[in-house]
């Protein structure tokens, strides 16, 4: 039987993964909007390597660096030494992040060519593409400072268990990234001269400053809400400021290595040629499409998981308790593989009707649909391993040991260079070379970390692990047998319109899997499912006075 602990993770997770089921569906609506009006062209291309930029930064000041170290710290101040050492902590990491990220932010709208430059080179060769690059890039680089904010907001209020609002942040972006994007570029861009992807890359500002305000009200009434402190001799004298930073600067070098990927495969992806040798517009925004379906599912299963355990295993770090830091990380690792492996296989065998129904029409044309769905199945092979990168890497950071996941996140760098330059430039593989490198590097990552972890804290359960991953594949395994059949059943059933074709597909090919992969996970007896399902009924069960031994 499961046990209690695992269904209250169970639950946490639920709530995050309700909440940025929101924001990633909205996500889609602002790619999909995109899509229509921009396609997979120039200016397409330019803006998603020039929001691309600060997004890297992003990763490095906000979702990861800081947030992997500030939430131990700040859980660690609030349990130990109270409220108001917790708010004074929150309080210089916020000036903190003002002082030092404003000014990452003005150097980077300075030499935003060379950084540009450094992207996509081959953005040169066709006329204007570099300059209107560099031009949106100017635009959207205080974006990082925005949402640094908001990463910190929203590590307080995960620290607090108040997931949901946290989660939901993500949503009030990308609905205000939309609205004010359309709004300023085809109503105030026109008056003021500027054209509607540049109005687009000011709703991104727009976006950001809203994901700060929706989580403000939350952190007032927690008296949490951080104000920049005043007193420069704080900022050089406090013990758990000095503690955050000394883990962010590893975690900055591995987080590094990430942004190098990142960019080696841009490069790549800006400079793709065709058979005449001419630099061709499209791979970077295919990939683009393709990651932002993958990340619904990362989004649902993977972070919301990692939301919830950090704060569990911080505190179980605090107090000694290996032990159960130990069940809480096999338990996160157990429940993101039951959730992204049969994920994987959908994406997989699904991917060309999700994106032709998402995003074929207007300026986004079949040709698109198909390289779009060729990169997400590459993508889509290495989704459990990213889920375990999000869980395990924090682990790292709770028992104050940043250098391991920098050391592994270094010699991803290898991996990934290798097989990025083999499969593009040696075998030919193009934009779907670049989204299997990515899913190799999570592989390499999520297994090195493993094996880290383990030996760290004298084992993770690997042996109950193994046996649920063999389970869960197999499950899986029928699953995208019977999705398959019915997709091409389907698909081949003389629909007058491929759109329609495609929602019929979606329709029944999705529910059919889900049902098979329960029906097959029940006659596997895989645990984890049965955790799943208690943390659904035990709610209903209390409200409706339901026994415990009555609950499925």
């Amino acid at each position: 039987m499961p046990s209690s602990k695992q269904e209250s993770l169970f639950r946490s997770a639920g709530v995050v993964s309700a909440a940025i089921f929101l924001s990633r569906i909205s996500g889609l609506v602002r790619e999909q909007v995109m899509g229509a009006l921009f396609g997979a062209g120039p200016e397409s291309d330019a803006f998603v390597v020039a929001v691309r930029i600060p997004n890297l930064m992003r990763d490095l000041f906000a979702e990861g660096a800081l947030s992997s170290a500030f939430i131990p710290a700040f859980t660690r101040s609030l349990a130990n030494d109270g409220k108001a050492a917790a708010a004074k902590l929150s309080n210089l990491v916020a000036g903190s992040l003002i002082a030092i990220v404003g000014a990452i932010c003005l150097l980077g709208m300075i030499f935003s060519p060379q950084l540009v430059q450094l992207f996509a080179s081959g953005y040169r060769e066709i006329p204007g593409k570099f300059e209107l690059t560099v031009h949106l890039t100017r635009i959207m680089f205080p974006f990082l400072l925005l949402v640094a904010l908001a990463a910190q907001a929203m590590g307080i209020l995960n620290a607090l268990n108040q997931f949901g609002v946290a989660a939901l942040s993500s949503t009030f972006f990308n609905l205000g990234s939309v609205i004010f994007g359309l709004s300023a570029g085809y109503l105030i861009g026109p008056r003021l001269g500027f054209t509607p992807i540049v109005g687009m890359a000011y709703g991104v500002l727009c976006g950001g400053a809203w994901q700060i305000l929706w989580q403000t009200p939350s952190l007032r009434r927690e008296g949490l809400a951080p104000w920049p402190s005043l007193r420069i001799g704080d900022y050089f004298a406090h013990p758990g400021l000095r503690q955050i930073f000394f883990l962010m600067g590893p975690a900055l070098l591995g987080n590094a290595a990430t942004q190098i990927n990142i960019t080696v495969n841009t490069n790549f992806a800006t400079s793709l040629t065709d058979a005449a040798g001419h630099v061709v517009s499209g791979p970077a925004s295919w990939l683009q499409y393709a990651f932002r379906f993958m990340q619904l599912p990362l989004g649902l299963f993977g972070v919301a998981i990692a939301s919830a355990t950090l704060p569990s295993i911080s505190r179980s770090a605090a107090a000694g308790d290996i032990a159960e830091f130990r069940r809480t990380v096999a338990r996160s690792l157990g429940i993101a593989m039951l959730l992204t492996v049969p994920s994987s296989v959908g994406l997989v065998a699904l991917g060309p009707s999700m994106i032709g129904v998402v995003y074929e029409r207007g300026a986004f044309h079949a040709e698109d649909t198909h390289q779009t769905a060729v990169a997400l199945s590459c993508y889509a092979i290495g989704l459990a391993s990213y889920s375990a990168l999000k869980i395990l890497a924090p682990a790292f950071y709770a028992l104050n040991d940043a250098r391991t996941p920098m050391l592994v996140s270094l010699g991803s760098i290898a991996v990934n260079y290798g097989v990025a330059y083999s499969l593009v430039k040696r075998v030919g593989t193009g934009h779907a070379g670049l989204a299997f490198s990515t899913s190799m590097v999570s592989i390499f990552g999520s297994v090195a970390l493993f094996l880290a972890l383990r030996r760290r804290v004298g084992g993770l359960e690997g042996r109950k692990l193994a046996v649920s991953a063999a389970k869960i594949c197999g499950a899986a395994a029928v699953m995208g047998a019977a999705v398959m059949a019915s997709s091409s059943f389907i698909l081949g059933g003389g629909f007058a319109s491929p759109k329609w074709a495609r929602v019929a597909d979606l329709a029944v090919s999705a529910p059919l899997g889900l049902l098979v992969f329960y029906l097959a996970s029940r006659a596997l007896r895989v645990e984890e499912l049965e955790a799943a399902l208690a943390a659904v009924a035990a709610p209903l069960a209390r409200r409706f006075g339901i026994g415990r031994d009555k609950m499925p």
